[in-house]
């Protein structure tokens, strides 16, 4: 049952309720190797009492109060005169536990470490301190990773907004490589130069990544991450499609003709006004009081109603009623709404007067769709073709043409995802897919172009080669359970740690 005892001499084995006590001696004739010289010995100095924890036996921790021997060395040109004897797969030096107990206890600190691996260790029938077990995972040798030839580097918040780390993994297998105290462009150049055999490195759209990449090393090929793409241009659709809400509208509630809309009206003729007179930018936000920006996301919209947005609208009691409601609206438009209400509440509903009146007013009953939102409409040109069903992809071809714009905005949509699956031929692709988008009337997909011309390299390896960043956002991922296990709370030391450990 304990074969690490089997060299020993054992005096006697008490239990009681509590622990499992054992107690050894260790023999006298085995000879013991100097840990500094390797020469054996058994010339006795001394004897003392060691008292060693042990996995536990029967629900109860064992204890092995062992008797070992203080030896001298018998090699005069040794700088060590005495040792103490170590017994192999039961004592280690300077250690109160077994390797058996203290390799358990290093599993439990590395996953949830700190005071939850120390309420694991007492389901585990081991008392320690939350102290103790993150001592014992700062004593965990990190595992020796060679500099990978493809690397991938992105951030991760310590504090939202204020501090900030940066980890690094292998692009080709996923391992932390190593995870740096901020984000500032010195640390990563400095780690770079430091590991001289990256040649590729896989990152997000950063200028800070970019730009110390290049000081440490221009020859390394920078990788765009090719999620990263496809989430601008799809915030840059978002955009696109909430400028053009007055053209797919129609197939839902209809946009809002309140003082909202008058005034965004107004706005937006004053501002195309002192444009056509010739006075700039700057000048219009001083004499119309309202900031540059504003006035720039006016002067970005050829027509007023482009700035008017589509309402959004929640799910609400009505909804499943709404079919009923446009089919008797359509047989009879004066029938009273007293009369609709007594019928669908027949049905089964169970909502207020107020929240049906409310729904006919907003238009919500004659609409294509119950509710419309650019969020959703987005979604749908965003989606492939073989996710949709027949009821969207009906959806999807009406709403591609509302407007010569939004079926412009549909097939730059599908030409970038084309672009997505790496190809030798995908930079030319891209190239002409900047110059139909320029020529196209789509001011926010302009914007989303040159981005990409400014990061064009990286893009294009992005789009050409078979590397991305998706395994260091894996790990970023796991950072943030890791965080949170935490509560937050680990220094960079610690983090760095239990990061590179995971």
């Amino acid at each position: 049952m304990l074969p690490r005892l089997a060299g020993l001499r054992v005096e006697r084995v008490s239990a009681d309720p509590k622990t499992v006590r054992i107690t050894a001696f260790t023999r006298e004739d085995a000879r013991r190797a100097c840990p500094e010289c390797r020469q054996e010995s058994d010339w006795v100095h001394s004897r003392y009492v060691r008292h060693v924890a042990d996995e536990s036996v029967g629900g109860r921790p064992v204890v092995i109060d062992l008797s070992v021997r203080r030896l001298y060395c018998e090699n005069p040109a040794c700088l060590r005169t005495t040792f103490v004897e170590q017994v192999d797969g039961l004592t280690e030096r300077y250690q109160r536990r077994t390797p058996a107990l203290r390799k358990l206890v290093e599993a439990v600190a590395v996953v949830p470490a700190g005071s939850a691996g120390a309420r694991l260790l007492v389901v585990l029938h081991q008392t320690l301190s939350a102290a103790s077990v993150l001592n014992c995972l700062m004593r965990v040798p990190l595992p020796g990773r060679p500099t990978p030839v493809v690397a991938g580097i992105d951030e991760f918040a310590l504090l939202k907004g204020h501090r900030y780390a940066t980890i690094i993994t292998n692009g080709d297998n996923g391992e932390r490589v190593d995870v740096l105290p901020d984000r500032l462009a010195v640390t990563v150049t400095a780690w770079l130069r430091e590991h001289p055999g990256v040649r590729v490195v896989c990152r997000d759209g950063s200028g800070s990544f970019a730009q110390a990449t290049t000081d440490a090393d221009p020859t390394i090929v920078q990788v765009g991450d090719r999620w990263h793409l496809w989430h601008g241009l799809a915030g840059t659709a978002l955009k696109e499609v909430g400028a053009h809400a007055s053209c797919w509208s129609k197939f839902g509630p209809p946009l809002p003709e309140g003082k909202s809309a008058a005034t965004t009206r107004e706005r937006w003729r004053q501002v195309h006004d002192l444009l056509d007179q010739g006075v700039g930018l700057l000048a219009c936000a001083r004499r119309l009081g309202v900031s540059l920006n504003t006035v720039k996301r006016y002067a970005r919209h050829s027509e007023p109603d482009r700035m008017v947005r589509a309402p959004v609208y929640r799910a609400c009691l009505v909804d499943p009623y709404r079919d009923h409601l446009r089919r008797r609206r359509a047989e009879d438009p004066a029938v009273p709404v007293t009369h609709l209400l007594a019928e669908i509440r027949e049905q089964g509903y169970t909502g207020s007067a107020n929240l049906l009146v409310r729904y006919i007013n907003q238009g919500r009953v004659e609409a294509d769709h119950a509710a419309l939102s650019p969020r959703k409409v987005t979604g749908l040109l965003t989606c492939h073709p073989d996710h949709l069903s027949d009821d969207q992809r009906a959806l999807h071809d009406q709403l591609t043409g509302a407007c010569p714009e939004m079926t412009v905005l549909a097939d730059q949509i599908r030409t970038f995802a084309e672009l997505l699956v790496p190809h030798e031929d995908n930079a030319g692709k891209l190239t002409a897919w900047i110059n139909r988008t320029r020529a196209a009337d789509l001011p926010f997909l302009h914007s989303f172009a040159n981005g990409l011309e400014r990061d064009r390299a990286a893009v294009d390896a992005a789009l050409t080669l078979p590397w991305h960043n998706g395994r260091t956002e894996g790990a970023n991922t796991k950072i943030k359970l890791l965080k949170r296990l935490m509560y937050g709370r680990a220094s960079h030391r610690l983090l760095r740690q239990i990061v590179l450990l995971n």
